[in-house]
């Protein structure tokens, strides 16, 4: 039988006790408003008792649960309503050294919380004790919401252009939002957010963490925070800090909205690693329920057991979630399709993926992970983005997830930040990323859009930084500038910031449309960082995960040249957009080399020949043009030509039949936000300043 109620219900808490069912796991309101069903699973527990809060926190009831075959334990408590303020308390041995660290004097948050009353701030570990006044409660909720029909865009692959926001960053500062709505979910559905997107093109938000997330103890001694919110409590709660009063359904109404618009919305998300850290962390949750299953250890030298006083530490946050237990795969497949069904979103990006198919001898391309995504019914059909690597042994992996699966292909970023920045010798590197790395994604069993190309990603230089800056300017972050990337492969073109120098000026931002041209233009699924589009920069700062300011919030005073560049980005994504090549090109060959020619695919070296095997491993080459042609004679044709020297060159066009010439569609060197000065008619050759890129495509000659 259950224990007796533990503290006395008053007649302001009616609640009284009967068996409840164990799944689904979480807190589930009965069909007929009876009450409500509260399920947990704990490995090792031996006793868990479900603490009632009022609306100010205070403890206003304790049951002990019923117990399932040693793991899931469940009640029903009646007259629970939606907003009821819940926690657990879970007993068992506390023995570090084995991996048990039950501890009823820390109040737990729910792993299948839906939704926190309140942001989770960091405490030292020894301040969540017996009253549990550090810890955000868990709350119950009705889960309701009146989609109005709503249904999801349906976006193909070869159309889709992500757009990475921050919920914060991206309408803090934008005074066309009312300002209720600046900074949260409700500002990145806003109609001005939305009016932006269109113009600019773009088809999918790729918003940065919304999970529940709580800032890092050493942080707060800093004064700083956890900006990016990769540092997770729980899986389920949206953040509290994006929402004026009711985060569940304000993310529900962002994504509504967003919908109506046509726009996707695709998650960044962590299951890599919790906020709890290693041994000495904080206990939130995970810890306080099983933290010998939910996490891996290290193994001991000499016997290979698991060394339970030293987390695996894979992401470098002091943990690592163990997938390769079925009930934390449980866990996070349940979350996945939560996010899917209940909140309508259309994808997600994993953050550090490798970590997700860890099983026991390290990553597995048959993992549980990947099969069980695979056979889900509904998380088979989203799209599913992976950040290929971890910092664990083997971690690199692009190339080596499922067929289904889109990669962040870093190897395009570097590539063409070095590429157009001078560095000589790169031009066979920098044809295999404009058709889509093939050398990484094989054709019979890669799409043309899984390669994901970036520039800039939110971690790292934007792209204003990145022709601004030599070096990173870390200082604010309060590591004497020893974190983040030490090579980004960019350049200051003659002064490091901010300059009143008109040639720098002009330099920079050329480099820009190189950049931005250069992407929209290649083979795969262009990935935005949002404010890249107008100038958004973070003075140098590679690294500003821990900058809740001006640093990292975009700026909506545009400059005249930011205007322009704005401009001129909305223009190439139409131009591409309105293609059938670019990023949809087809061969008919499994060509694992991007600089092979073909019928449709031909390389030229400047001087108008083929290019040669001596052209493509010359080590002094900063120059290469492409022809692309569809099959059809009367299909669509191009010429594309990089210039990434410093000085200008002539360079000869692909011969052309009669009635036919080139047109000039894109001349990066142009400074008026336009794709071109003006409407330029070519035959036989063309000159290219430096460090310009230019486009043609041929059209019939109307005499």
């Amino acid at each position: 039988m259950r224990d007796e109620l533990l503290t006395l219900s008053t007649h302001e808490h009616p609640f009284s006790v009967s068996s409840g069912q164990f799944l689904p796991l979480g807190a589930h309101l009965d069909e007929d408003g009876k009450g409500c069903h509260f399920s947990v699973y704990s490995l090792g527990a031996f006793r868990i008792e479900l603490c009632l809060f009022d609306k100010c926190e205070n403890e206003v009831s304790r049951y002990a649960l019923d117990v399932k075959l040693g793991h899931m334990w469940s009640i029903f408590v009646h007259n629970v309503k939606a907003g009821q303020l819940y926690g657990y308390r879970v007993y068992g041995e506390n023995d570090p050294a084995n991996g048990m660290m039950f501890d009823p004097d820390n109040l737990l948050i729910d792993p299948y919380a839906k939704a926190l009353n309140r942001v989770q701030h960091s405490f030292e570990t020894l301040e969540n004790k017996a009253d549990g006044l550090h810890i955000s409660k868990s709350m119950v909720i009705d889960g309701t919401f009146d989609w109005e029909g709503t249904k999801k865009p349906v976006i193909l692959d070869d159309e889709r252009i992500l757009y990475e926001v921050h919920v914060k960053g991206f309408s803090q500062l934008n005074e066309a939002i009312p300002l209720a709505k600046r900074g949260k979910y409700l500002g990145l559905s806003a109609p001005a957010s939305i009016a932006h997107y269109k113009k600019l093109g773009i088809t999918s938000l790729q918003i940065m963490p919304v999970f529940s997330f709580m800032s890092e103890p050493r942080l707060k001694a800093l004064g700083l925070t956890n900006y990016w919110g990769y540092n997770p409590i729980n899986f389920f709660s949206p953040e509290c800090r994006y929402a004026q009063y009711d985060a569940v359904n304000e993310f529900k109404t962002m994504v509504k909205e967003l919908h109506q618009a046509g726009i996707e919305v695709i998650l960044d998300v962590v299951y890599n690693h919790t906020a709890e850290s290693g041994i000495d962390g904080a206990i939130l949750s995970f810890k306080g329920f099983d933290n010998r299953h939910y996490y891996t250890f290290e193994k001991h030298a000499n016997s290979g057991a698991p060394d339970y006083l030293n987390h695996s530490n894979h992401s470098g946050c002091g943990n690592t979630v163990n997938l390769n237990n079925p009930w934390t795969l449980k866990l996070v497949l349940d979350s996945l399709r939560y996010w899917v069904t209940e909140m309508q979103v259309d994808g997600f990006r994993f953050d550090l993926a490798v970590t997700l198919a860890r099983e026991e001898n390290g990553f597995n391309e048959q993992s549980a992970f990947f099969k069980s995504l695979l056979q889900d019914p509904v998380l088979s059909k989203v799209k599913l983005i992976a950040e290929p690597w971890d910092i664990g042994p083997g971690g690199y992996r692009l190339g080596g997830f499922p067929s289904d699966w889109l990669e962040c292909n870093d190897r395009f970023r570097d590539t063409l930040r070095s590429f157009w920045r001078g560095d000589t010798g790169h031009v066979a590197d920098v044809a295999t990323r404009l058709l889509g790395s093939r050398d990484m994604f094989a054709k019979h069993y890669r799409s043309n859009s899984t390669s994901v190309n970036y520039i800039c990603y939110h971690d790292g230089f934007t792209l204003d930084d990145l022709v601004s800056y030599a070096d990173r300017h870390n200082l604010a972050n309060e590591e004497n500038n020893r974190d983040g990337h030490g090579n980004n492969l960019s350049a200051n073109y003659g002064a490091e910031g901010d300059t009143d120098n008109p040639r720098i000026n002009a330099l920079r931002e050329q480099q820009k449309r190189n950049l931005i041209t250069t992407l929209l233009l290649s083979q795969g699924t262009p990935h935005f960082l949002a404010g890249d589009e107008m100038g958004n920069h973070q003075s140098g700062n590679n690294n500003a995960y821990c900058q809740d300011n001006k640093i990292t919030w975009l700026s909506w005073k545009l400059a005249k040249v930011d205007q322009q560049l704005f401009d001129f980005t909305s223009a190439t994504i139409k131009l591409r957009r309105e293609s059938r090549l670019f990023g949809k090109l087809v061969l008919s060959d499994d060509c694992l080399n991007g600089c092979e020619n073909s019928d449709l695919v031909k390389w030229y070296h400047p001087d108008g020949y083929l290019m040669e095997a001596v052209d493509w491993h010359a080590h002094n080459s900063q120059a290469i043009a492409v022809e692309l042609r569809e099959a059809s004679t009367t299909g669509e044709h191009w010429f594309v030509i990089l210039n990434a020297s410093s000085y200008q060159i002539g360079c000869k066009l692909p011969e052309l039949k009669k009635g036919l010439i080139w047109k000039v569609k894109v001349d990066t060197a142009c400074e008026s936000g336009q794709l071109v000065d003006e409407q330029l008619n070519c035959r036989e050759s063309v000159h290219l300043k430096g460090h310009s890129l230019m486009l043609l495509k041929c059209i019939r000659h109307l005499r």
